[in-house]
């Protein structure tokens, strides 16, 4: 076997679709879209392995390397190997080229992280390579009335009016909280400085998916003091984004939920402020309301305490599943 390495090149794609086959995990068919010619706005680096038979050059394996606007103190890094010609050092050699490749990144950043499904041939390299896991995630499905609805105030609907409502995905108070939130949950990783601007492109704009929210909100008469967009209502405690059909059961009785359609994806999170009971406290009743009547779907982090004291219960009852399989993320060390 005479391997010979270059940079990407229009076409490979194709050329290593056929080597490869279908991709072997998902996290391996998002990274294959990461696979595109060297550049440097924004900075990546790719390189491609190539089995010299009788002189005909053939695709067998690529890696690359890339910079993140989102999450900019690691870099990406993705390496895939065709099953045939696997453990004979082609993916170590890539990995190597690419450390040699990070340590010249204009942002100073050489950490490399990657994706991978737990006991599958990309976890076993990776442990190898000295990646270690950092976070765990994954998808919930939470079936249709899984926790008891919420009883606001005195019970009554306008009660129930004062703390749920449906808000606009552009309200400047809902990108405080979300990007808030967000930076919370991921300390494991950085986010970065994440603006107003960057929060509703990310998250809440029609790009992203947004469809929809609601939010939880304390009584009245916390609204007094508490930062941006402080009203009459009471301060956000949690919110709700929609990424598909809207959020079914939005109204607080969750009339008019559609439960034949399949789950909606589901952003839930809470004000970062709140102390651990508060923050439970709001997650279960807004994932109370909201999946109703309706299976949601939630994308679950270690990280994310409080949805976690929420929705393990229901993993373990038989209310909710998880869809597909967990998701590590691993790193190079500190």
């Amino acid at each position: 076997m005479a391997i010979a390495y270059r940079e990407w090149r229009e076409g490979d794609d194709l050329a290593l679709l056929e080597i490869w086959g279908g991709p072997e995990t998902v996290q391996a068919g998002q990274f294959r879209g990461t696979l595109a010619p060297s550049g440097n706005s924004p900075w990546r680096r790719c390189i491609v392995a190539e089995d010299v038979v009788d002189g005909v050059a053939i695709p067998v394996a690529a890696a690359v390397v890339h910079e993140a606007s989102l999450h900019p103190e690691r870099l990406w890094a993705y390496v895939e190997v065709a099953r045939d010609h696997r453990r004979a050092g082609l993916g170590s050699t890539l990995l190597t080229m690419l450390r040699h490749e990070a340590a010249q990144a204009p942002s100073g950043v050489s950490k490399l992280r990657c994706k991978v499904e737990p006991g599958t041939p990309g976890a076993a390299f990776a442990e190898a390579a000295g990646l270690a896991p950092i976070q765990r995630s994954r998808l919930v499905v939470v079936d249709p009335a899984p926790l008891k609805l919420p009883v606001f105030g005195d019970g009554s609907e306008s009660a129930a009016t004062d703390q749920v409502e449906d808000l606009a995905t552009g309200s400047v108070e809902l990108s405080d909280v979300v990007g808030r939130y967000y930076t919370a949950v991921h300390g494991w990783d950085s986010p970065g400085e994440l603006s107003v601007a960057a929060v509703q492109r990310l998250f809440l704009d029609d790009l992203s998916g947004a469809h929809g929210a609601i939010v939880l909100r304390a009584p009245k008469a916390s609204a007094f003091g508490h930062g941006i967009a402080a009203s009459r209502k009471g301060r956000l405690e949690g919110f709700a984004i929609s990424y598909a059909q809207g959020i079914p059961g939005a109204d607080a009785d969750g009339a008019g939920a559609d439960a034949s359609a399949g789950p909606t994806e589901v952003f839930l999170g809470h004000e970062p402020k709140l102390d651990a009971d508060q923050a439970r406290a709001a997650v279960r009743d807004l994932l109370a309301l909201i999946a109703y009547q309706h299976p949601v779907m939630l994308e679950l982090d270690d990280a994310m305490t409080a949805l976690r004291a929420v929705v393990e219960p229901l993993l373990v009852s038989g209310k909710a599943h998880v869809q597909g399989s967990e998701t590590l993320v691993v790193s190079d060390a500190a």
